[in-house]
């Protein structure tokens, strides 16, 4: 019998305006039992014009209402009243994306048949632009990966579209563009840590899964095209800075972290100089501004105390899989190539010997 599914979408302003209509007509096309899935859009910094766009458009989907822009706070709230519903499993999903009508049986599939596995990420393409492209698909990932220093990027990118058999695990953490976790393993993760906001959300999810003793698979037949654009990732700096920090200092044992100081010391010098050189000096001060508050640190205190009462297995398990390497694909830096992440391989070489 098919397991009853809740998918979760979040507006911001106008996204749904640029992308609800090709997403619904995607999930409205999917031959999974239309009986056994509930739609919940909920609409973050929400007003009255999105409201009723969001209903005109998509009768169907529960509408829920937030005000102040917090992402995670959003699926959060679509995840527990998924769960409120009866929900077993539960999904993610990015807005800007569109999928074949196979994904959702395919992804739902990946976690029955792979009980072992807290959740399963689809096989995220770039959603093609030209009629070449869509001879020629590209991956957007198969999976992330996490840098030692907090960095997550994408695997595989830009790679042409290939057959992969299997489940394959992924080492690093699943893509919040869309992923499926099991409700009894949400439940035990806490949900999304609010504190976040936004980006990162994904990894901190995927390492308290990971820490609680559970997989994380690629469903690599449950296929999402992704609208993918790098530079909305750019103009979110500040809490991509913030929470590669912030993520460290929650999940990494206090040995890790003073071994790590120096490395982290002068990235900081470094990224301080870039922010410089690009006119980001502000957002790399009022980071900075962030870790100055005392009550920042009593929230990473009991954030620390929550994910040591949910692990089953030690961080070092997790720590041997991370990247030494910064790879993103989009910045084409020499400096970073060639002197920074040789560097970066040796400092990791010698600190997984004391893990």
């Amino acid at each position: 019998m098919s397991k009853l599914v809740g998918i979760v979408l979040v507006n911001y302003q106008d996204y749904a305006e640029r992308f609800l209509t090709a997403c619904r007509d995607s999930l409205r096309a999917q031959d999974y039992p239309a009986s056994n899935l509930k739609i919940y859009l909920v609409d973050n910094a929400s007003s009255l014009k999105s409201r009723a766009y969001l209903r005109a458009c998509y009768p169907e989907a529960k509408i829920l209402e937030r005000g102040d822009g917090n992402y995670c706070a959003a699926n959060n709230l679509g995840f527990f009243e998924a769960i409120k519903d009866g929900c077993e499993y539960l999904v993610a999903l990015n807005m800007d994306t569109e999928m074949p009508a196979t994904w959702l049986s395919e992804l739902v599939s990946a976690l029955d048949k792979n009980p072992a596995a807290g959740i399963a990420q689809s096989k995220i393409l770039l959603y093609p632009q030209t009629e070449a492209e869509k001879k020629n698909l590209k991956i957007n990932t198969l999976g992330n990966r996490l840098n030692f220093l907090g960095f997550g990027f994408t695997s595989a990118y830009r790679e042409v579209d290939r057959e992969i058999s299997a489940y394959p695990e992924i080492s690093g953490y699943a893509s919040g563009c869309c992923l499926i976790i099991r409700k009894e393993v949400f439940e035990t993760a806490g949900g999304w840590d609010e504190s976040y906001y936004m980006y990162h959300d994904d990894i901190e999810l995927s390492l308290k899964v990971r820490l609680a003793g559970y997989k994380i698979i690629l469903a690599p037949l449950s296929v999402v095209l992704h609208k993918y654009e790098f530079k909305r990732s750019v103009r979110m700096l500040y809490y991509m800075e913030r929470n590669r920090y912030l993520l460290v200092l929650d999940f990494y044992p206090l040995r890790l972290l003073i071994f790590l100081a120096p490395a982290f010391i002068i990235m900081s010098l470094g990224m301080l100089a870039f922010a410089l050189a690009k006119g980001w000096a502000t957002t790399w001060f009022k980071v900075l501004g962030f870790f100055l508050k005392p009550a920042t640190w009593i929230n990473i205190k009991k954030a620390r105390a929550r994910i040591k009462k949910v692990s089953k297995i030690s961080f070092s398990e997790i720590a041997k899989n991370l990247e030494s390497r910064i790879d993103f694909s989009e910045i084409n830096n020499p400096l970073l190539k060639y002197v920074g992440n040789p560097l970066l391989r040796l400092y990791w070489k010698g600190a997984k010997k004391l893990i």
